[in-house]
């Protein structure tokens, strides 16, 4: 394990990089103080992007305005960035934090160290991001950052919306924890697990909103399913509102219980699979919209813009 002196690079020059590589191995085997040092580094990087935008903002026509002068303040800037950091602005602190408790964050920010100089802020953040996940051996950080790479067995998810938005930390681990039983029920059904997801969000609340027990306890009630007569399991009553002719009513109502969030995916596929009145929502081809209008048409909410809400949450906002 390489111990804390040889991954200190704050009274280092900024463009060593074999200090770079030591810091990349040394975070790589787990070692803390390499940790720390990474997060420093980055905060570096960080303050080094502040302070080339206020550049690039300053007019830049005198006589000692030229490539060499340029170069020379950038290496500059780089060493200042560096000793700032040092003295730190209280980012690596909360990177160090976050990354304590995900050492794939913390590998994913070593293997990109050695790109910090010129490297992609943007793409560096959604490496640092808590994804519980893992890089395989032989992956680079942007392959990681591509591919959304997962712990062995686990599903792969994308880092980034269909419409290139970074995911906010709660809806990433709604998906995430979700997004098995998810891809169960499209095996079953044939809908894509991102439109179940999807649902599953817009009725829950993002799981804030759960439908509870007499008793306090979480029916995992995902989707709002009504217990009707026919059905003979659990029943948790709660007040939900209802649109009638467009007009919101507020009224009680039974609803569906169940002992796991899996449960809710598996009756709630059943459901989709079984009944008629879904049968052009299970051959929506795949289109999150045809998808968030046939469960309208088909009357499974009220609610007269469910469809668009639905629509929305798909696109803008589950990988």
């Amino acid at each position: 394990m390489i111990g804390s002196p040889s991954t200190d690079l704050s009274s280092k020059f900024a463009l060593d990089t074999k200090g770079l590589g030591e810091l990349k191995q040394g975070a790589k085997n787990g070692s803390p103080a390499a940790l720390k040092e990474a997060a420093t580094q980055f905060e570096a990087m960080f303050i080094n992007m502040m302070m080339k935008s206020m550049r690039d903002a300053t007019p830049a026509d005198g006589l000692m305005d030229n490539n060499q002068t340029k170069m020379f303040t950038g290496m500059l800037d780089q060493q200042m960035s560096q000793n700032l950091a040092k003295r730190g602005m209280g980012l690596a602190d909360v990177l160090t934090r976050q990354l304590t408790a995900n050492q794939t964050g913390a590998a994913a920010l070593a293997i990109g160290a050695d790109g910090m100089a010129a490297g992609n802020a943007a793409a560096k953040a959604q490496a640092l991001a808590p994804l519980d996940g893992s890089m395989r051996p032989g992956m680079d950080a942007a392959t990681m950052i591509k591919t959304g790479a997962r712990q062995p067995g686990a599903p792969a998810l994308p880092l980034t919306t269909e419409s290139g938005r970074v995911q906010a930390p709660h809806v990433r681990a709604f998906q995430e924890k979700l997004h098995p039983h998810a891809a169960e029920a499209e095996r079953a059904t044939g809908v894509p697990a991102k439109f179940m997801l999807g649902q599953a969000a817009l009725e829950s609340g993002w799981g804030k909103r759960m439908i509870r027990n007499a008793d306090g306890s979480n029916s995992n009630n995902l989707f709002g399913i009504k217990a009707g007569p026919g059905w003979k399991g659990k029943v948790a009553t709660a007040v939900t509102t209802e649109y009638v002719n467009g007009v919101a009513h507020r009224k009680v109502e039974k609803f569906r219980a169940y002992d796991t969030p899996a449960d809710s995916f598996k009756d709630y596929a059943n459901m989709l699979a079984k009944n008629p009145r879904y049968e052009k929502v299970i051959n929506s081809g795949g289109d999150a919209s045809q998808f968030a209008h046939g469960l309208q048409r088909a009357g499974y909410a009220t609610d007269p813009l469910y469809a668009s809400k639905l629509t929305r949450i798909i696109k803008q906002s589950l990988a």
